[in-house]
């Protein structure tokens, strides 16, 4: 009997959705409040305590859910799905407007931004 191994590594998706997400992991640290290694740990780390995952999860812009929920074999077929179509035929079968996805990214990064530089200025009147 077989048995299939599930990938619930929450330290290796976090690595891979800060990376996916452009985000080094000093700058992460520093969203965090900790060091660089502390960020290292955590992305070794198989399980997270609620309030760490969290404050991971709101630090790179996405809910704890997602971070559970993130398979790599999804995120590799999501952006496989984007095929060239240079035959001449273009069969465009979107079920939403590309235009609205674009505009809701745009919102959830300038939010990003936003709450970063909120959390820097926090930085900057404790000291």
């Amino acid at each position: 009997m077989e048995t299939v191994k599930k990938n619930n590594h929450i330290g290796r998706k976090i690595g891979r959705i800060r990376e996916l997400r452009g985000i080094k992991q000093e700058t992460l640290a520093e969203m965090l409040g900790v060091s660089q290694q502390s960020v290292s740990k955590i992305e070794q780390s198989e399980n997270l305590d609620t309030e760490r995952l969290e404050a991971v999860a709101k630090a790179l812009g996405v809910t704890p859910e997602a971070i559970h929920n993130f398979s790599e074999e999804l995120a590799i077929n999501y952006f496989n799905n984007f095929n060239d179509s240079s035959e001449g035929t273009f069969n465009n079968h979107c079920t939403f407007n590309p235009l609205d996805k674009v505009i809701e990214l745009y919102e959830r990064l300038v939010q990003a931004e936003k709450d970063k530089v909120t959390y820097l200025e926090n930085l900057l009147d404790k000291k």
